[in-house]
């Protein structure tokens, strides 16, 4: 599969990049449950070319048969494409370039957002990365800096004329950080004046949100970042319903179970035990989010350090779900009668 083939004739979604979310277990979860291709987590080019050991972990890992797609992070253009050709040489299928990252220490050192203040510095990177390697390059970016700063549609064409090959835009400028609302409209213009496809990203939490946002942005395809967190299962719902009309509803518990279990097992696995419990606190928080329960299972969970206690009291936190769900649907039937 190529990144092209993800636009034959249907609406591809994608798991966005999220620094300490995105590793390997996350994407292979994702992947398993279906996703049209993931991002790995923002790899910084200097710590890649340094060959630091963090930096090449989150590297490890996607899901079969599907796109390696590594985003990279910097502002030296030498360094970037040092960076890029390292990457396709680990394997990758595709070279993201991140000038979205709003993140004040990211943007303090030149990278991410910061660059969308640079139109010229930006394409010069962009196209240092295009030259030094074969494989797709593609970017993901926002707006702009600030409302006063919407530069998305003029920076989308000069780096369509670079060679990069697909565009994913957060539609929020960098002074908005993850405030607001997405305003998805803004970028229908480049369906206009581009020709390569760009994806649209931002406050897309459910299939019906997709529709709107392909709608309303011209996109040819989704991009979920934040609504992915504790529903790894997402985006094959979005895309069954984006694709083919289809509604898919969340797993039952049952299998919602299975899901968390699955990837606290291979975070385990990837980090080891003590470091992937700490990881993986973060996600029983999202899994969890919303359940009856759910606070204080959180409360217990975090202070846990015992393997087999967190597993045995993630299955009777399920169990309770479970009953809890039969509980409701039997009263729902008696009111019928």
């Amino acid at each position: 599969m190529t990144l092209s083939d993800l636009f034959k004739n249907q609406a591809p979604v994608f798991l966005s990049p999220m620094a300490g979310v995105t590793d390997a277990p996350f994407r292979e979860a994702v992947c398993s449950l279906g996703a049209s291709a993931v991002v790995t987590e923002m790899i910084s080019s200097e710590a890649l070319v340094r060959n630091s050991g963090k930096t090449l972990r989150r590297l490890a890992g996607n899901g079969k048969n599907s796109l390696k797609i590594v985003q990279i992070m910097g502002a030296d253009p030498h360094r970037m494409a040092e960076s890029a050709v390292i990457n396709e040489g680990l394997g990758a299928d595709v070279i993201d370039i991140n000038f979205g990252c709003p993140i004040r220490k990211v943007v303090a050192n030149g990278s991410g957002a910061a660059l969308l203040k640079n139109e010229g510095f930006a394409l010069q990177i962009a196209e240092s990365v295009v030259k030094s390697v074969k494989i797709p390059v593609t970017v993901k970016m926002r707006l702009g800096w600030d409302s006063e700063h919407i530069n998305c549609l003029s920076l989308a064409r000069k780096l369509e004329t670079a060679g990069v090959s697909m565009l994913t835009i957060h539609c929020r400028s960098r002074s908005q950080m993850y405030r607001g609302k997405a305003d998805w409209s803004r970028i229908k213009e480049l369906k206009n004046i581009l020709k390569i496809p760009y994806l649209c990203n931002g406050d897309v939490k459910s299939g019906d949100d997709a529709l709107l946002a392909l709608k309303e942005s011209g996109a040819a395809g989704i991009s979920i970042g934040r609504g992915a967190l504790g529903r790894p299962w997402l985006l094959k719902q979005v895309m069954e319903l984006v694709q083919c009309g289809r509604v898919v509803p969340d797993p039952g518990p049952t299998h919602q179970h299975r899901i968390v279990l699955n990837h606290f097992q291979s975070t385990l696995d990837f980090y080891g035990e003590q470091h992937g419990i700490r990881i993986f606190r973060k996600h029983f928080g999202w899994y969890s989010k919303g359940m009856n329960g759910s606070s204080a299972f959180r409360e217990v969970i975090n202070r846990a350090e015992n393997i087999g206690f967190i597993k045995n009291y993630l299955e009777d936190f399920y169990e309770q779900r479970f009953r809890d769900i039969l509980g409701e649907r039997k009263k729902q039937q008696n009111a019928q009668y």
